[in-house]
Formats: structure tokens, sequence, C-alpha cells
């Protein structure tokens, strides 16, 4: 069975201490692929190091909304130079955070809205961040998103209504550790509308470490997990859950089947 991680934040220093470790459990898995998501310059320059480094990884490049107010005429400039550049898959991840503003509105609508066009204009794909924006994030999409490009809001965790517009639209829905957690029968609900053809699962490691791992931090093997939960809402084997969201996944970057992190396992 191959998994593909879509979401993680591998150069983040929380695996300063193991992360070749790290990679290759998750090869042991059978995880073929893993999606390192920028959240800032310095991180998206990190994660296309790993892109280099390692066959089967692949970056995104892009500021995350708890940074939009760093996002001048500069980190734009800088963001484009590594979006031209060799091992970028996609922008992001961008967006909007209403819950912790740890930017300012308007700075996070501007940020938001610069990497869209941005994306659009090098025909390449958005990984979207929004968490407590529904209408914004709507809003924006609506008015500089070109479906053409592909999308997916990661660590989907909004309603019902957006899923389906977001649907509609053709974006792609990623699902985490939290489909699997008590109490969010609402989240697995919306999973189980969402079709399997426009979902991806992913990790977002070092966060949202799935039952029956839960607590302390995340890695990408563990996205077997999100598998198994979003096979069983769908009523399928998790091997066929798995098959779709990695061609999903492939489709999405534009990544080939080789392309994978197998050597690792010897």
């Amino acid at each position: 069975m191959e998994l593909f991680d879509t979401h993680a934040h591998l150069d983040f220093s929380r695996y300063s201490g193991d992360r070749e470790e790290v990679i290759k459990r998750a090869a042991e898995a059978g995880v073929v692929h893993i999606l390192n998501a920028g959240a800032d310059l310095a991180s998206s320059r990190r994660g296309l190091g790993l892109a280099r480094d390692y066959e089967g990884i692949t970056a995104s490049v892009g500021v995350h909304p708890h940074e939009a107010s760093s996002y001048d005429l500069d980190a734009a400039r800088q963001l484009r130079d590594m979006a031209e550049g060799e091992n970028a898959a996609a922008i992001g991840e961008t967006g909007l955070d209403y819950h912790y503003d740890n930017s300012p509105r308007p700075d996070q609508r501007q940020a938001f809205r610069s990497q869209l066009r941005l994306a659009r204009e090098l025909e390449m794909p958005v990984i979207i961040h929004s968490r407590e924006a529904e209408s914004d994030t709507i809003d924006i999409l609506s008015a500089e998103y070109e479906p053409s490009q592909g999308a997916v809001v990661h660590c989907y965790s909004s309603g019902a209504g957006m899923a389906r517009e977001l649907v509609e639209e053709g974006l792609c829905l990623g699902f985490t550790g939290l489909l699997t957690f008590g109490g969010l029968d609402w989240l697995r609900d919306i999973a189980a509308e969402v079709p399997l053809e426009q979902t991806l699962i992913e990790t977002d490691s070092p966060y949202m470490s799935p039952e029956p791992e839960r607590g302390g931090r995340n890695e990408p093997a563990r996205v077997k997990h999100v598998a198994d939960q979003l096979a069983e809402i769908h009523g399928i084997e998790t091997e066929r859950a798995a098959e779709i969201t990695v061609e999903n996944g492939r489709e999405l970057f534009g990544l080939a089947a080789e392309d994978n992190l197998k050597s690792l396992t010897g």
C-alpha cells in the first residue's frame, strides 16, 4: 500500500534531532510522497532543500497568514524567485486565520490575494489555510483563483456549506488526524460528502497527531491512520482510499509515480 502525506512541516526544528529517522519511518510505513509546506520565506527555503536531498519529498513555497504582516514587496520578489526555481511544486500555505489573528486581517487578505495571483501567473497549484474565515476565503478565491491551477484547502475544519462550495469549484479538501478525534462526527459527516476524487490526506506534522497516537509530535508515517478513518467513512478498504488519495496528490502537484521514498527502505 502506498500513501501520500500531502502536508507536513519536516523542516521545523522539532525534527532537528531525528529528521532522517522520521523520513525513513515514513518510507517503511508505505509513504511514497511527502509535500513539505512552506510557512514563511525561511521555511520555504528549507523545504526546497529537503526536496533536493530526498527523492519523494517535494516542497511548496509560501507565507502563512500568521506571517502575513511580513509579506512586503521584497518578500513577494523572493517568493517568486523560489517558485520559479527547481523543486517547488505549489504556492502555499497561504490563506486566512481569524482564530489567532497573528497578523492584521487586512495584511492577511493582501498576502493571500498576492500569492493566489502569483500561482495563477506561474500556473501552479495552491495550498490554502482557512480558519474561522469562511466568507472572506470564498470571496477572495472567487476573485483571484483560476480553477485550472488546482488547489487544496488543507486541514479542513470549516462547515459543510463551505465544503460544498469548494467542491463545486473543483478544489480538493485535505483531511488530517482531526478526522480520527472523538466528538468530531460533524467533520466525518463532511468527509463523507466530499467525493474521494477531491480528497487528500495529510498529517500537518508536527501537529494533529491522530488517534490512537494522539498527543506529542506527529510524523508522516501516521498518515495511515487518516487513510484508515477515511476508508471507514466511505465504506471501502484502506488500500483503495490510499490509492485514490495518492493519485489525487500526484495529479494536483504534478508528480511522477517513480518519484518516491521507497529507495530509503532498501
